[in-house]
Formats: structure tokens, sequence, C-alpha cells
């Protein structure tokens, strides 16, 4: 006994909506988030060696400076996966002293592309990432106020709600874009976008100073961290005694024209 018949199906209608769909689809964004891979022309800054680490890197020449060469962040094994990693914890920065250890890049940079992953050992556990050895993405675990994580420290409220907390690998991916002077003076300030695990957390942001005082970084002591000056700076991390671990961390250098640094 026959149950049903069979008709043939016209699949035509089904297929052309199918590649009209995935020809609306945007192209996907660069990389970002954990594990990003250094893009062709990026320059690794830790690739977890001691000697990339003496080669690249230096103190930081503050006023509160108290360490000495060699650096004494040690390089350990990662606590949740394979190879070796950079804690923040010298020494010289116990009891929370900023710029006492923190590390700098021989190399100065205007405009880039930036990728750092992080890992916070202890709630509470505090760094932060200069660009130009200016300006800092906060790296605080516990602070959801505009001094804390992920923030444009003092100029934009905290994306907390991208972190992805203590004994967890997160990963900042930036594009800056320095601040622009003529015949002296600055015409326009400094800008960025960031992701935070690949969470888009700062658009076009443009940052207005360098807050902490003179032991934060470059032009921190100028008229009170609002005497920008048209000098390019280093990527510094920055040590404050606490167990905060770094990996993977790389740079490309950028030119941006205009003031747009949306990836």
């Amino acid at each position: 006994m026959r149950l049903f018949s069979r008709k043939p199906v016209n699949l035509l209608p089904a297929l052309v909506l199918l590649a009209v769909t995935v020809a609306m689809i945007p192209n996907a964004k660069e990389p970002v988030g954990l594990g990003a891979k250094a893009p062709k022309g990026a320059e690794i800054l830790f690739d977890g060696s001691r000697q990339m680490l003496d080669d690249k890197w230096t103190y930081w020449q503050g006023p509160r400076l108290a360490a000495t060469l060699p650096i004494k962040w040690e390089i350990q094994k990662d606590p949740v996966g394979s190879g070796m990693v950079l804690n923040t914890n010298d020494p010289a920065a116990a009891g929370g002293k900023y710029g006492a250890a923190d590390i700098v890049t021989k190399k100065p940079y205007r405009d880039f592309r930036l990728h750092v992953e992080f890992y916070i050992s202890k709630p509470g556990g505090n760094s932060g990432v200069y660009l130009q050895n200016r300006y800092e993405m906060q790296i605080v675990d516990g602070d959801t106020t505009s001094h804390g994580m992920g923030a444009v420290i003092n100029e934009t409220p905290s994306p907390y709600y991208a972190y992805n907390g203590v004994g967890k690998w997160n990963a900042y991916d930036i594009q800056f874009r320095a601040a622009r002077f003529q015949d002296g003076k600055r015409t326009e300030p400094a800008m960025v976008t960031m992701y935070f695990n690949g969470k888009k957390v700062h658009s076009n942001q443009p940052i207005s100073q360098v807050w902490g005082g003179p032991n934060s970084g470059i032009d921190g002591g100028n008229d009170g961290g609002k005497g920008i000056t048209d000098t390019p700076g280093g990527l510094k991390l920055q040590a404050e005694g606490h167990d905060v671990l770094y990996r993977n961390i790389w740079i490309k250098e950028m030119d941006f024209k205009k003031a747009d640094t949306n990836f």
C-alpha cells in the first residue's frame, strides 16, 4: 500500500537565498582576543624568553625608579597553559610603588596596533599598559570605576563586563593614534580603539592627558599631566607588587592620517 507520494522539491529558491545572505555578511575583522597571532609586519615584544626581555625592554627611568638592571621581573611557566610568561612582581615595587620598577620598550612608537595578554593571579591584582609611556589602559581586579579594569584611566567607564576574572587569561587589542601637533602646539588629542577579550569596549576614544603625576609616565609632571609633548614613547608595563602575568605581546607600527582608529 502506498502511504505517501513523492514530489520533486525545488531547492533553487533556498540556494539563491543562502547565496544572497552570505554575500551580505561583511568581511571578518582581523583576529582579536586570546591567542591572536602577530600579523605580517608586526614586531614581537615578548615571546616568553629571557633574551627577548633583555633585548627589547628596560626599566623606565622615572623619578621613582628604585630597581637596577638586569630586569627582576621573573619568567615562569604559564599557570594554566603552555609556554613561559612574565611576572610583574618586582621586589622594588612592593607595596604598590608604581614607577619604581616599571618596564618599557627600548624602542619608542607613535601610531600602532597592539596586542597584549594578561593574567591576574589573586584578587586585587594591579598593573597597567601604558601607550607611549603616557596613557594608561588600566588592569586592576575588582575596580569597576573609571579608574578600573579596562578603562582609559580616569576618562572612560570600566568595561568590567568583558573581564574574564582572576585565574584566567585576558586580552587587549588596541589601535592607537598619537596626539598631533603644529608649531609645537597640540592640535588633536591622542585617540584609541580597544577590544577587551574580543569585545569592542572603546571606539575612537580621545585621551586628554597623562594621569598619575610624574611617577606615571612621560609628561605626567608637565602642567598636571596636561602638558603633552610631541615625543614618541615606548610601551610600558606597570609593576605594583602584584602577581600579574603577561604573554603574547606584539605591536605593529601604523600611520593614521585621519583621526580614526576603528578596526
